[in-house]
């Protein structure tokens, strides 16, 4: 089982071993750097290109790395006790039927190997990330209510992202094959948008990335990245435009600058040509 990118998804030679060495240790893979360099996305092409179903958790704050892999819905339990099940189909002595599984608990439980997406995990704080130590290490978790271990009939493939918002613990850091993806060159960025636009000619794709390199050389909070990139460009092969525009010109500058401050900040260089 190896992934080789996809017709939609460049893979440097570097990521490209990192990742195919963590399927083979069935090892997790944290990706860190940059939103909107393509971290999330290389699972779903993983996915895609292996044919294989993705099971995806995406991180907040609030969550508990238990209920990643299960829920005991006692609320439920107490409620049918109380009032009957009804023709539900649930067994209020089987506590099997209250037990909802989480993205975790059904990547272990799958009879085929899937993709685990761990998305965002440094939103989870520090005790989230400790309880996910060893059930991703081991391929295990215990459901405490009746003492009983879930192991993994086929270990995932364990893919977790970070946009590196909070420091992750130095366990949990140890347990996970690192990659840090760069920020692409102009070179490795027309090989990106190549394969999504393939039909676009080189010369505008060029002028395209002048453009979009020069935006991110300006002291904005947040500076376009790929994704923004993409949609750019897509929104003028929609619209049919010739010439990505320049200065205050630039068409649909709303698709590559997200954040009102640095919206007038444009505008305001524009006026004055410092772009």
């Amino acid at each position: 089982m190896r992934f080789d990118g996809t017709d939609r998804y460049y893979l440097s030679p570097e990521l490209g071993e990192i990742v195919n060495m963590a399927i083979a240790m069935e090892k997790p893979l944290l990706l860190s750097g940059e939103a909107g360099t393509g971290k999330t996305q290389l699972a779903f092409e993983i996915c895609r290109a292996l044919g294989l179903q993705m099971e995806e958790a995406r991180c907040k704050s609030t969550f508990k790395g238990e209920e990643l892999c299960y829920v005991y819905d006692t609320v439920l339990r107490l409620n049918d006790s109380r009032f009957g099940c009804g023709d539900t189909g649930r067994n209020v002595n089987d506590i099997w039927d209250y037990l909802r599984f989480g993205p975790i608990g059904r990547a272990f439980l799958a009879e085929d190997r899937r993709v685990l997406l761990l998305d965002e995990i440094d939103k989870t704080d520090s005790d989230t990330q400790d309880n996910l130590l060893d059930v991703l290490e081991d391929g295990a978790f215990i459901i405490r209510e009746i003492n009983h271990k879930v192991s993994a009939r086929v270990k995932p493939i364990i893919i977790i992202t970070s946009n590196a918002k909070r420091e992750l613990s130095d366990p949990f850091l140890r347990r996970c094959f690192c990659h840090y993806i760069p920020f692409p060159s102009a070179e490795e960025m027309s090989m990106i948008v190549s394969l999504h636009f393939p039909e676009l000619p080189e010369p505008f794709v060029e002028t395209c990335l002048t453009t979009f390199y020069r935006l991110r050389d300006q002291p904005f909070e947040k500076p376009p990245a790929t994704a923004e990139l993409l949609d750019w460009v897509g929104a003028l092969k929609q619209a049919d435009l010739r010439s990505p525009g320049a200065g205050r010109d630039i068409p649909y500058i709303g698709s590559l600058l997200k954040r009102t401050q640095d919206l007038l900040k444009f505008k305001g260089s524009s006026k004055t040509g410092r772009f």
